[in-house]
């Protein structure tokens, strides 16, 4: 496994090798402060950096790199068909985030082992390849790095990069860094591409597209305990108002509460007509770090607000919750709860030039979209969404409200919207079973 290199190109691979080397005591920093709002970061630091404790584990695993959360979930879907058709298989998962941890920790069997990815020094990696010794490394969805990859080539670990994507803002970036990127792209072994789209823009870097198979976070399934919890919530809104509508703000960034605070009491009217529906907002921050933010940001403006946090929603709910105008979802790990106790969301990350949420996971729980304007990470699904009627297009937030209160007034059109976000999803089902048979085929 090798690639020839230009001598540019292993010049500047050295000279960033060096500068990675060199902002190790500021990631530290970083992780440090980034642990005092979120304490998972604090854990193993070591292996940030190549360094473990203990005996190695046998080697032989398979690698796969989930960065975060929602890569996490992906991952999760292609793990299972991976088991079915290694039965012995064992894992070694690998994260960036705390969010990414805490959901990984849920996946791994015995046997199988979790760790961070090192920091991207030749250092580093290599310790990380010479403890683990996996037999394949499949990165998920975007994660490349170019000493990683270089590194892998040199330990012949085949790197393998699955649910591939890449957006036209990562494609322009990516060029303008073309003596990093390219050889880093030419250094997957194989790379397995959502779309079309994604499988052009990924092959202007020279990555050696040897499919098309479409998205994993298509096959995701609702889980009956799931289910049942978002049931329980429901009857409990519904006590309080009948058929009350439930808003969801789905994953929302930095900005996108301020504006939405800002969109629903500019219009009296409006906000009269949301009481009068019994509408229940149902807001759940996309970082666990602005947790304590949002909520601050809710109460300033006079809201009562419950958080998830305070109690077990499974069991009796406090005094509190009876007359709350907004709930937050400050937990991890529970998006198809909160997508099956909603009746529509506002898609987070798309009402600021963020390039939105992934909507997939709305659509197969059957909770209908409304996103804003910025949907670039996710183009494909974005319009796919829109032209079917799964999804509606809005320009702002202010109009985002109008088409909230469009879908209260017309029950018909919001069911119809929500067949067809099922329809889609069941449609493009199947991706799965493609992944773990194609990357079978490749060992």
């Amino acid at each position: 496994m090798s690639q020839r290199l230009s001598l540019v190109e292993r010049l500047v691979l050295a000279v960033y090798g060096f500068v990675m080397r060199g902002l190790q005591p500021l990631f530290c920093r970083k992780l440090r402060r980034r642990g005092q709002q979120e304490p998972g970061y604090l854990a193993h630091m070591p292996q940030r950096f190549g360094l473990y404790e203990g005996a190695p584990p046998e080697p032989g695993s398979v690698w796969v790199h989930a960065v975060s959360l929602g890569e996490t979930r992906a991952a999760a879907i292609l793990i299972e068909k991976l088991r079915s058709v290694w039965p012995n298989m064992r894992l070694l998962l690998t994260h960036s985030t705390a969010t990414g941890w805490a959901q990984g920790q849920t996946l791994l069997r015995p046997g199988d082992a979790q760790a961070w990815l090192p920091w991207d020094t030749p250092q580093a990696t290599q310790r990380f390849l010479q403890h683990h010794r996996p037999r394949l490394g499949i990165l998920m969805e975007t994660e490349v790095w170019p000493m990683l990859v270089q590194v892998c080539m040199q330990a012949s670990v085949p790197l393998v990069m699955a649910n591939a994507r890449l957006n036209e803002k990562s494609l322009r970036s990516a060029l303008r860094w073309s003596l990093l990127s390219r050889p880093a792209y030419r250094g997957l072994s194989a790379v397995l591409a959502q779309t079309p789209q994604d499988r052009e823009r990924l092959e202007q870097l020279g990555a050696n597209v040897q499919a098309v198979l479409g998205n994993l976070k298509f096959d995701v399934q609702p889980q009956p305990e799931a289910l049942a919890l978002a049931q329980v919530w429901r009857q409990h809104w519904h006590r309080q108002v009948a058929l009350c509508p439930v808003v969801m703000l789905a994953s929302t960034r930095e900005g996108e509460e301020a504006l939405w605070l800002k969109a629903l009491m500019a219009n009296e009217a409006r906000l009269n007509a949301f009481r009068a529906a019994g509408v229940v907002w149902l807001l759940v921050p996309r970082h666990p770090q602005r947790f304590d933010e949002v909520h601050d940001l809710l109460v300033a403006q006079g809201l009562s607000v419950v958080r998830r946090s305070n109690w077990d929603w499974g069991q009796s709910l406090p005094v509190q919750a009876e007359k709350a105008q907004v709930w937050l979802g400050d937990s991890v790990g529970e998006m198809p709860i909160y997508f099956q106790s909603a009746d529509m969301a506002l898609l987070g990350g798309s009402f600021m030039p963020l390039g939105g949420q992934n909507l997939i996971e709305a659509a197969a729980f059957g909770c209908p979209v409304i996103m804003g304007p910025h949907t670039f990470n996710f183009t494909e699904a974005a319009q796919n969404a829109q032209q079917i009627g799964a999804a509606a297009r809005v320009s702002d937030m202010d109009s985002a409200l109008d088409q909230v209160m469009a879908w209260i007034r017309q029950p018909a059109e919001l069911e119809n919207a929500r067949q067809k976000g099922l329809d889609l999803v069941a449609q493009s089902r199947g991706a799965a079973e493609r992944y773990a048979q194609t990357i079978a085929g490749l060992l």
